[in-house]
């Protein structure tokens, strides 16, 4: 089965404890919290505090935490006393510590991720594949939602799945960007597991049908 995480970017951000509650009722596993600190990706989205306004009002969502920042770190620590459950860092933002991010997430208490851009080869993650949680490969380049699927990122997705299954593990493989009702089976087919939608969740006619299906994937 594929999991579904909807991408509150595409959300009405006026009230997303309902948006939250609504994805829940359709089906959605998790909540894709993207942060962008107008440094690492050329864009400004929200804080810490806007997620543990959200976690208070929706405790039971499971909260899926994406920094698109420069000091991953740093600020990880926040976002895990604000309620985040699984917290992804990008390997662009910390090429020489990359162990050490992983650790310092980890010491948080929340599960760990790394994301690779779509100009980052799949062998980037193959070192660290045993210290995390979750491979996030980006499907469009990140800072903005609703943009284009890069057709090449279905290889990328089956490159660090055959690493994986070659070597016994069993991480979340993640694709966030341009996933749709098209998209998201290609990239289920190639290994992904679990499924970021935003616009095309937020926008569909039947969010819920649209759930059912990937998760049926």
């Amino acid at each position: 089965m594929t999991e579904l995480s909807v991408s509150i970017l595409s959300a009405d951000l006026a009230d997303l404890g309902a948006e939250c509650r609504r994805a829940m009722a359709c089906g959605a596993n998790m909540v894709h919290y993207d942060v962008m600190d107008g440094h690492f990706v050329p864009n400004i989205t929200y804080g810490a505090p806007v997620l543990k306004c959200l976690n208070k009002a929706v405790p039971e969502m499971v909260y899926d935490v994406h920094l698109m920042i420069s000091e991953p770190a740093r600020y990880a620590p926040d976002f895990a006393a604000a309620g985040a459950d699984l917290i992804t860092f990008h390997y662009e933002a910390v090429p020489g510590a990359v162990e050490q991010t992983i650790a310092s997430i980890r010491e948080t208490g929340c599960r760990v991720g790394m994301s690779i851009n779509p100009d980052t080869s799949p062998q980037a993650v193959f070192p660290y594949l045993d210290k995390l949680d979750l491979v996030l490969v980006m499907g469009v380049n990140p800072g903005f939602g609703g943009q284009k699927f890069i057709p090449a990122t279905v290889h990328r997705v089956a490159e660090v799945k055959a690493e994986c299954d070659r070597r016994g593990l069993s991480p979340y493989i993640q694709v966030d960007g341009g996933v749709n009702a098209v998209t998201g089976p290609q990239c289920a087919a190639a290994g992904a597991n679990l499924l970021v939608m935003g616009s095309a969740f937020f926008g569909a006619q039947d969010p819920a049908a649209l759930a059912k299906t990937i998760r049926e994937l």
